[in-house]
């Protein structure tokens, strides 16, 4: 539980330099430059996304329960799963109508994947990961719209077509993620 924990911190804290240390990160990149904060940052990153890995497999070796969702709530968080792709492929198309409607589909993608794992799991370990994760989601999502309304951006309306792009590479993503991956890296088949 110790390296989730670590890496938990260690990661999210990186990812919230923007939302509580935004004088701090601005200082750093000033006096080092966007490349070693990049650096750093991405160092940072993989360091506690390996430590969550990890941490998050030995936590399943010997789980600690809170509760036993039921079994329908898995086949729920697979659904609830698919917007959460959409909205992670929007982030990267350009030019979505998506983007422009939320302009942080990332962010909103995030929190639906972290709502969909807390309905559908009961350890103490998925509470730690997945709430850890939509607490940092809505905390992000917040500071983000609100720093974009100070500095006034506006987006432009989008196309239907890069919609489309983003759904379609959502889905795909989606389909290959639950019917191959989930259970190789997690040992969970959704739909299983």
């Amino acid at each position: 539980m110790t390296a989730l924990i670590i890496g938990l911190v260690l990661f999210l804290s990186t990812h919230s330099a923007r939302i509580f240390a935004e004088d701090n990160r601005a200082q750093y990149i000033a006096h080092y430059g966007m490349t070693k904060w990049k650096l750093a940052y991405s160092l940072a990153s993989i360091i506690g996304l390996v430590l969550i890995v990890w941490g998050y497999g030995q936590t399943r070796m010997d789980p600690v329960y809170l509760w036993f969702p039921p079994m329908w709530t898995r086949h729920l968080a697979a659904l609830l799963i698919v917007p959460a792709f959409i909205l992670i492929a929007a982030a990267y198309v350009p030019g979505t109508r998506i983007k422009a409607a939320i302009g942080h589909p990332m962010v909103l993608g995030v929190k639906l994947w972290a709502v969909a794992h807390l309905i559908s799991n009961g350890t103490l370990a998925d509470v730690l990961l997945f709430g850890s994760f939509l607490a940092w989601a809505i905390a992000s999502f917040s500071s983000s719209r609100k720093r974009d309304r100070a500095q006034g951006v506006t987006r432009s309306r989008g196309s239907l077509a890069r919609d489309a792009i983003a759904i379609v590479a959502g889905l795909v993503a989606w389909f290959v993620f639950a019917r191959y991956l989930h259970v190789s890296l997690f040992g969970v088949a959704p739909f299983g």
